[in-house]
This record gives structure tokens, C-alpha cells and sequence, in this order.
């Protein structure tokens, strides 16, 4: 079997993935800031990070995901004190909104979500830890990172350090520091804000200190996959590696997996700061589906590539999740579960052979491309080829039920990935009697009220086959 590769941001190639315990993955994915509802850029480094989760759990792994909700930083004091609320008042509805929109685009759960206000004492003890080994100084209450005691310093973004310099996007607060390279990791009180009483002082954590800390206490000092956006990078992922590893010594994460841009129809960065993005709210109300947005967000592009979102590639997401539904309505009614499906096993042996729209092989170069670094436009490039083919031999009456059995069980396989498609749940019990009172009218040869039932199942919106194997039927409206 092809071994799992994914591209490390470290060392900038695609490595085989390797875990530290066989069998078992822990992965750390940066969350939303919760000042404000996610705009659809963010979602499509979480729906990256879900296709990630699917494929290792696919590949056979046990994933623990931890995803961080940062619930404290400059934006969210400033607008809930403009509000006269508490910070948990302010957050709580665009956290509950995360949620929701999370199921909306079906991506899976992790198993935690650590809010940074519930690990001040983690935070503080690992700040004390670096204090201890000679990382950090004071300046006017805040405790800052001393980045000239960690030398690996920039191995991540693969930066020249000595070429950081005063203004450079090291860390954005209004504290001073003793070199503008240095990182903020707990920020002094300010006169009518919201803070916490410990041993550093009055204050609150910094950005990069919350990631590093809650990592940690859910996934340990050192774990397997890192990822988040390619804006998170540098300074943030930078300041994670430093503070962490001067405090443990050890490896923090051993991949580190970015995804690229979301565009607007310009080819600028979709962001707030821009003013250029739509939340999801704002893109289901001009009337798209979610399945469409998840799908055009998902296969686009390679995770690795810029995407420009746009009317025109939700329109085309649209059109191929509606292939996908009528392959799935055309392919009859579920049959009972095979072998394999849906679970990373091979398809089953009926669609193997020539000219049967690819049998086997389409599995396999599904399952290939997923573990060439999450090729997803390339697998879904070869499941529409497989389904052409197929759909061919279903016009000429060729597939056998054990052949269409096998084809369903494929579009299982990879909808565990894409989670887009509309699977006929149930056989209507209406359709299924009535077409088996016309079978019962043919065996006695009263053609006359066979007819008749076929119009009056045409009426219903549902169109007969009949074939070899017995008759089909499929939803025309």
C-alpha cells in the first residue's frame, strides 16, 4: 500500500507520515478568535483540517484532535467593555455560532475545544517554567520571550532572524520590550479592563502562550501533526515552537501542515482587515447549499494552493454534488452493506475486470491521490471518470445488482471523505407497492393496469426501468 505522505511546513518537503505511536494520531489545530463570526476563509483551513481527520481516520489511525477557541485578546476586551459585558458574555454567542456552523458544513467534531479563559493556571505555569531556565524578562508588568536565548528561532518560516527588525510583524501589542523581536507572554493590566490575579500579576495571557499551553495539557509535550493557516506561520507557530521547546526540550509537533489562502474574486487574501470576506451566514443567504460550499471549498483547489472564491465556483460545486446525488439515486436503492465500504477496504470484487468503468483501479487511485499530501481534486478528478464509465454501462444494461452493489459501495468511500452526498436513505414504502402491483399485473399479463401504474408513478415524479436484474426506478423531480 502507497504510504501517506503529507508536505511538513519544517522542512518544506513531503514526508512519509510517521507517527510517535503506531496506530494513533494526536494533532493540534489552531481554532477560531471569537470576537466575531468565522468568515469563510477561516472555514476553508477548518475544512482542510477536517479532510485530514477523515483521511487518518480512513488509513486506520485513532486521531485525538484538540482545536483551541481563543476567547481573550485585544479585539474582545475592547468590544465587550464597549458593550459593558464580561468577556464569557461577549463570546458565548459567536462560539455557539462556531458550532452550529461547523455542523452546517459537516465537519467532523475533535475531541476537545479548550477555551483559553479555562487555562489561565496552565498558561501562568508554563510562563513560570520558562522564567525558571532564563527565557523571559519583565518590562512595565508584562513578561515577554527573550527570542535570543532560543537559536533555533525561525526554522519554521525559514527566516533569517538577524534580518527581523523594529516595525517587522514579530508581535503586535503596545507593551515595550527590550528587542522589537521579542514576543509578549503575559500582558500587564490596564486600567478598566478585564484580568486575572497570579503570581506574574495582573493581566492576561498573550496570543502565542494559549496554543502552547493548551496543546500540551491535552495532546503532551510533543505530538504529531501542528496545523492551521499559512498566515499562522510566522509570528504565531514561530512563538509556539519557542516557547515550547525552551520549556520542554523536546520536539514540539512533528508536522506542521498550513493551507492556503482563501481569494476574493481579485486574487486578494480574503480577511477583516480587507473588509473582503462573507461569513457563511452571508453566503448561505444569496441562496447556496451547504454541501456546495463544503465541496467547493474542499476540492477547488489543493489545500496548498490559493483558491479564489467566487459565484461561478460555487455554482460548479453545485453541479458536481448534483452528479453525485443522481449517481447515487440512479444506482438503485442502498443495497445491504459490502465488505469495505465506506471503511478504507477494498471495493467489492464485482466491479473488477475490463471495461466496467474502471473497476478496482478506481479505488486505488481514489486512495493514492488522498495519500500524496490530501490530493482531493485529484481523487475526485478520478471518481467523476469512474462514474462516467459507469454510468455508460448502466444505459447499455450491462451492470449486473452485484456490479451496481459494488459501485454504491465505492461512492460510500469516498463520500467518508467528501460528506456531500444525499444517499436515499429508504425505499419510499408507496413506490416499492406499487411497483410491486405492476409486477404482479405483468405475471398475469394484464398489461392494461401495468400502464397504468407506471403513469401513475410517472405523476408521482418517479421513473420505471426495467431491466434483466428487474425494474429501477429514480426520482425525476
Amino acid at each position: 500500500m502507497t504510504p501517506l505522505r503529507l508536505h511538513n511546513t519544517m522542512s518544506g518537503k513531503t514526508e512519509e507520515f510517521m507517527p510517535l505511536v503506531a496506530g494513533q494520531v494526536r494533532m493540534y489545530t489552531c481554532g477560531p478568535t471569537v470576537h466575531d463570526y468565522a468568515h469563510i476563509g477561516n472555514f476553508r483551513t477548518f475544512l482542510f483540517e477536517d479532510l485530514l481527520r477523515r483521511v487518518l481516520i480512513q488509513q486506520g489511525y485513532q486521531v485525538t484532535q484538540v482545536m483551541n477557541l481563543t476567547d481573550v485578546e485585544d479585539r474582545i476586551i475592547k468590544k465587550a467593555a464597549d458593550k459593558g459585558i464580561t468577556i464569557d458574555e461577549f463570546t458565548e454567542p459567536y462560539i455557539e455560532a462556531f458550532f452550529e456552523h461547523l455542523d452546517i458544513l459537516r465537519i467532523e467534531r475533535a475531541e476537545h475545544y479548550p477555551r483559553a479563559t479555562q487555562h489561565i493556571f496552565e498558561m501562568v505555569s508554563l510562563i513560570e517554567v520558562l522564567s525558571e531556565k532564563g527565557h523571559t524578562y519583565v518590562s512595565d508588568g508584562s513578561t515577554y520571550f527573550r527570542i535570543a536565548t532560543f537559536p533555533r528561532y525561525g526554522r519554521l518560516a525559514h527566516l533569517d532572524v538577524s534580518g527581523l527588525k523594529a516595525g517587522a510583524r514579530v508581535d503586535v501589542d503596545d507593551y515595550g520590550k527590550d528587542d522589537p523581536r521579542d514576543f509578549v507572554l503575559w500582558k500587564a493590566r490596564k486600567p478598566g479592563e478585564q484580568s486575572w490575579e497570579t503570581p506574574l500579576g495582573a493581566g492576561r495571557p498573550g496570543w502565542h502562550i494559549e496554543c502552547s499551553a493548551m496543546s500540551m495539557k491535552y495532546l503532551g509535550q510533543s505530538f504529531d501533526i501542528h496545523t492551521g493557516g499559512v498566515d499562522n506561520i510566522f509570528p504565531h507557530h514561530e512563538n509556539e515552537i519557542a516557547q515550547s521547546e525552551a520549556a520542554t526540550g523536546k520536539t514540539f509537533a512533528r508536522y506542521w501542515l498550513h493551507a492556503q489562502f482563501l481569494q476574493d474574486a481579485v486574487g486578494e487574501k480574503m480577511s477583516k482587515r480587507l473588509k473582503n470576506f462573507s461569513t457563511l451566514r452571508d453566503v448561505l443567504a444569496e441562496g447556496y447549499q451547504p454541501r456546495a460550499i463544503r465541496y467547493a471549498l474542499m476540492t477547488g483547489a489543493h489545500y496548498r494552493s490559493p483558491l479564489a472564491f467566487s459565484p461561478e465556483l460555487l455554482k460548479a460545486a453545485a453541479s458536481s454534488v448534483k452528479r453525485l446525488d443522481e449517481f447515487a439515486v440512479r444506482l438503485g436503492p442502498i443495497p445491504s452493506p459490502l465488505a469495505g465500504e465506506g471503511q478504507g477496504g477494498p471495493v467489492p470484487s464485482p466491479l473488477a475486470g475490463e471495461g466496467q468503468g474502471g473497476g478496482l483501479e478506481v479505488q486505488q487511485r481514489w486512495d493514492d491521490a488522498l495519500r500524496d499530501d490530501l490530493n482531493l481534486p485529484a481523487a475526485v478528478g478520478h471518481l467523476f471518470e469512474f462514474i462516467k464509465a459507469f454510468n455508460m454501462r448502466l444505459e447499455s444494461g450491462k451492470a449486473t445488482a452485484d456490479e451496481r452493489a459494488a459501485a454504491m459501495a465505492m461512492l460510500r468511500h469516498a463520500d467518508r471523505i467528501l460528506d456531500v452526498i444525499d444517499f436515499p436513505q429508504a425505499v419510499d414504502a408507496e413506490v416499492e407497492r406499487l411497483i410491486a402491483e405492476r409486477r404482479a399485473a405483468r405475471d398475469r399479463r394484464d398489461f392494461a393496469r401495468a400502464d397504468e401504474i407506471r403513469q401513475q408513478l410517472l405523476a408521482m415524479g418517479i421513473q420505471l426501468d426495467d431491466t434483466q436484474d428487474g425494474t429501477r426506478w429514480k426520482r425525476i423531480r
